[in-house]
């Protein structure tokens, strides 16, 4: 088989990789720089077909627990205050559905601006190392929105949909070959679905190339946050205007896998099969098994891609690799290339 012919399934990783050691240590714009050809070339050495930037450029050591998922784009938008007090924690403890973080990432006391946010020039840092075949990846308005502590807007839809087109406005301008849109927390509130796609759809119109969302349901030091399984969220999935998903499943129970069989088949299915919650190193076999377990279930030609559940970032760079080497062997081996 010709090595370069593009495979029909196709490996990638989800966003965030282990930040190293010496950018930690001394950070600057040219150890970004540095650090970011490191994580995309070691993926392209691996046999990623489609790697992603790691996120090193979100790291903020006062923030480790979200490895900027959060903070990054909320931090610099105008109309938000991020000094959290006392009685904002108290506010936004009385709140449902976020038990798992003790304070608002920030406070929402007037209408929403993009300040200093911009997406397209961290897009622009990344293909200026990497070229055009990468990813860039975008925190969901309804994940960032859950964060928040509003006292402006006084509607939850509301501020929703502020958040939507602030990222509409910021991804119309990436260049990459594909923008992957983050929602980590809809997993665990499927009743939210409706809104949150009206949310989601607006960032992925806006979108020009290749689109894709990654679900999972949370990844704290290899706990899972979110309760809920991929049954409740079918219907949600097929409102969503993407190309293809990028869905937890290595951690994930069976019965997951056969939910996914009712998802429309205009919208590409791509299927965690390395587990990022622990340091096993799968096999090659052991991928290759999972693949052929999900064509089985839902039919050859519906897995359009593979890849971790997850981000890698609480994860060692030395496992991290290792399961990104496993991810390759593992659909070679599966599709018979040598």
């Amino acid at each position: 088989m010709n090595q370069n012919t593009s495979p029909r399934i196709r490996t990638t990783t989800v966003g965030s990789y282990p930040v190293p050691d010496w950018l930690a240590a001394l950070p600057s714009e040219q150890a970004v720089l540095d650090a970011t050809r490191v994580v995309v070339d070691t993926q392209r050495q691996l046999g990623i077909d489609l790697p992603t930037d790691g996120e090193l450029y979100r790291f903020d050591v006062n923030h480790p627990d979200t490895n900027g998922m959060i903070e990054y784009f909320i931090r610099p938008m105008d109309g938000i205050r991020s000094e959290v007090g006392r009685s904002d924690s108290k506010a936004f403890s009385e709140q449902s559905g976020m038990g798992f973080r003790s304070k608002p990432a920030g406070v929402v006391e007037g209408p929403l601006g993009e300040g200093s946010l911009n997406l397209p020039a961290d897009c622009e840092r990344l293909l200026s190392v990497a070229g055009p075949n990468v990813k860039f990846t975008v925190t969901s308005p309804y994940m960032l929105a859950r964060t928040l502590l509003d006292r402006y807007y006084g509607n939850f839809e509301a501020l929703l949909m502020a958040l939507a087109d602030q990222l509409a406005a910021q991804v119309s301008d990436l260049n990459c070959a594909c923008v992957q849109v983050d929602e980590a927390n809809i997993p665990g509130s499927p009743s939210d679905g409706p809104v949150a796609a009206g949310a989601l759809n607006r960032v992925l119109d806006a979108i020009a190339v290749e689109k894709a969302v990654h679900f999972c349901f949370g990844n704290y030091g290899g706990q899972t946050i979110q309760g809920g399984d991929w049954k409740n969220l079918t219907d949600f999935l097929n409102t969503l205007r993407c190309d293809h998903l990028v869905l937890e499943l290595a951690h994930r129970p069976d019965d997951d896998l056969h939910a996914l069989r009712d998802v429309r088949p205009e919208i590409g299915i791509g299927i965690g099969v390395v587990d990022v919650k622990v340091n096993h190193i799968e096999t090659a076999d052991e991928i290759a098994s999972r693949i052929e377990r999900a064509e089985s279930v839902l039919g050859e030609g519906r897995v359009q891609w593979i890849h971790p559940d997850c981000g890698f970032w609480m994860l060692k760079r030395s496992i991290a690799d290792r399961k990104m080497a496993a991810l390759t062997k593992g659909r070679d081996l599966y599709l018979g290339r040598g």
